[in-house]
């Protein structure tokens, strides 16, 4: 316990949904700073890791008694349907949920198919002929520097990412800007992939919230739905720049609304 804080005086159950469960390590940020939440909200935060293969083949009876989920980042198709389903029983059972990367797209992807209407909507990453790309490989686009930023699916992976720390304008009156309490952020990215802007309109009619964008207004960082308690799924890792002295902003958002739903 750091010195100056206080003890725990309550206590959380928060799902982690991925593949890599059976070596907890992969997950090391992210529980590192679900504890540095803790140490700042004084709870207890009590992690099960949750294998989304489980979820996929015999449902989501495993979520039922947790207070929030999270699904954590990844690649490849493996398990991924189980993710889909753990935002969804989020969503519908009103649980604090937090989807960082895979997470956010996976979020997007349950709500353009279960809420938008959109039958069959998928990452381009997971299913190249989904007739629905709400996810889908950006070629180019313009860095803060200015320098034009190109992909191509057939290159390496690591020299097609969008990696580093980047500057996100947080939208006014959304639980981001309030989470964060301020209107510019900047966070770390790891990723290929992006929200498809074709789906825009389609999606923010169908009611989810755009509420975290690129300083260009091009490219979507972070999604949430209004009428949930507590749902945001960022495309950057705010785990990256968590630590014990000052926490993170999204997490301690995280987990107080864990501690407000088991309160209720």
């Amino acid at each position: 316990m750091l010195q100056g804080f206080d003890r725990p005086e309550q206590e959380v159950t928060v799902g982690m949904v991925g593949k890599y469960t059976h070596l907890t390590e992969a997950y090391k940020s992210l529980s590192e700073a679900l504890a540095h939440a803790g140490v700042h909200t004084r709870t207890k935060v009590k992690i099960t890791y949750l294998d989304s293969e489980r979820l996929q083949d015999e449902g989501t009876g495993c979520l039922e008694g947790l207070d929030a989920v999270l699904v954590p980042g990844g690649f490849g198709e493996r398990g991924v349907e189980g993710k889909i389903a753990a935002v969804r029983y989020a969503r519908e059972n009103l649980v604090p949920y937090l989807g960082i990367c895979l997470g956010m797209q996976v979020a997007v992807v349950e709500y353009a198919r279960n809420v938008a209407g959109l039958e069959k909507a998928h990452s381009t990453e997971l299913d190249p002929a989904t007739p629905h790309p709400v996810i889908a490989l950006i070629t180019e686009w313009q860095g803060e520097n200015g320098h034009i930023e190109r992909r191509d699916a057939g290159t390496d992976l690591g020299g097609t990412m969008r990696l580093g720390g980047q500057s996100c304008r947080l939208e006014p009156g959304s639980l981001a800007r309030k989470v964060y309490g301020r209107p510019q952020i900047r966070e770390r990215h790891r990723h290929r992939y992006e929200f498809n802007n074709r789906y825009l309109d389609r999606m923010m009619d169908a009611g989810l919230r755009f509420s975290g964008w690129s300083l260009d207004g091009k490219l979507v960082e972070i999604v949430e739905i209004p009428d949930h308690p507590w749902f945001i799924a960022s495309q950057f890792h705010p785990e990256f720049t968590s630590t014990p002295r000052d926490g993170h902003a999204l997490f301690q958002g995280f987990i107080a609304a864990a501690l407000g739903r088991r309160k209720e």
